[in-house]
């Protein structure tokens, strides 16, 4: 590990929402080369109220403590040697990325939105090229959906990075061990859903379609768990799928705390209707869940292999997802186990380690 020192790289992050996996990353970046790292993220969404915890050589400020004036001059001030940021929506961060581009610092855009081909991307694109090479000189993505994009908004291949996001792997490998050892011998026969409660990721389709196969009787012995809190939740709660016997909701849960989750559950469920990629994913493949997911989340791309640790099916199609749920539903355990074991293999092939590592090749070695 390299110690933070004056002359350690500094690094400007202007942030949206963090999760635990954002500061896993610039962890492993502070690890691996020093780096004196100034974070300014906004609030702590209410519906994701993730603990932060301490993270030595990473200061983090409240975004509503600057105006975008005072953020510029807290950045001039900083003088960083590389500014990463959230897209475009904050205009703030845009005019700070702007000023570290005219001294020619790197800036890099996080993209996580899917190339989709509608009206408004179509426009995006064409007002990116009068205002894209002035602000930034990368685009981070996490996908090959992304990757698209950010050809479309007119930066070069040598420009464009993917792996944006890496699941925050050491604790979830090391509960899995554990887990791993104990579904061989005893198989949960329970679906998992971790997500926010919000029209888009799925959770009434979801609920409605085990609550049939409950109902028709074939289920088998299986019972669902959905974790998260939002908007719908009271909603599909108290839906009639959602009150079903066998589907239990069990709220927020903290990032530390969900390792012991996930290590009681059998196969995980994500049937999003719009995911443009979904940290999620990798991290219940980390666990060894096999993954059941839908054709709109944008992880599978990597985490995912169609037979080996699971299955797709077509977004907001109940009767596919049923076929999905009924396919592992009528597996036998050790086929499950071995699902299990592939989704691990998967979920362990992008690191923040690794992440870091990019972002030092990228942009310290020039």
């Amino acid at each position: 590990m390299v110690e933070p020192s004056q002359a350690a790289p500094r690094v400007l992050v202007l942030y949206t929402e963090t999760a635990p996996y954002v500061m896993a990353c610039l962890d492993a970046l502070v690890a691996r080369t020093g780096a004196r790292i100034e974070l300014v993220r906004w609030p702590v969404n209410a519906e994701a109220p993730f603990d932060t915890g301490a993270h030595p050589g990473i200061t983090i400020h409240d975004r509503t403590a600057f105006d975008d004036q005072a953020l510029l001059a807290f950045a001039l001030k900083f003088d960083p040697q590389l500014v990463i940021a959230s897209g475009w929506v904050d205009k703030g961060y845009l005019r700070v990325c702007r000023a570290m581009r005219r001294k020619g610092v790197p800036t890099s855009m996080n993209l996580d939105t899917a190339w989709r081909g509608g009206p408004k991307q179509w426009l995006s694109t064409v007002l990116a090229r009068f205002w894209m090479p002035r602000t930034y000189s990368h685009i981070w993505a996490t996908g090959s959906r992304q990757v698209r994009y950010a050809r479309m908004l007119g930066l070069r291949d040598t420009h464009i990075l993917t792996g944006l996001y890496a699941a925050d792997t050491k604790p979830l490998v090391e509960a899995s061990v554990r887990a791993r050892a104990a579904r061989s011998q005893h198989f949960p026969h329970r679906f998992i859903h971790v997500a926010r409660y919000i029209p888009t990721k799925g959770q009434q389709l979801l609920c409605d379609a085990f609550a049939e196969l409950c109902d028709q009787g074939r289920a088998g012995d299986w019972e669902l768990h959905l974790v998260g809190v939002g908007e719908r939740f009271d909603a599909v709660r108290d839906s009639p799928s959602g009150r079903h016997p066998r589907i239990t909701h069990r709220g927020f849960v903290q990032a530390g705390e969900m390792p012991a989750v996930l290590a009681e559950a059998g196969v995980s469920v994500l049937p999003s209707l719009y995911e443009p990629w979904g940290v999620v994913v990798q991290e219940h493949a980390c666990m060894g869940l096999p993954l059941l997911l839908s054709d709109a989340v944008g992880a599978g791309e990597r985490f995912l292999k169609e037979g080996e640790n699971g299955a797709s099916h077509k977004a907001g199609d109940k009767d596919d997802l049923q076929r999905s749920l009924l396919r592992i539903i009528g597996m036998d355990d050790a086929a499950l186990v071995r699902m299990g074991e592939r989704s691990a293999e998967l979920g362990a092939t992008w690191t923040p380690a690794m992440w870091a590592e990019m972002a030092e090749k990228h942009f310290f070695e020039r």
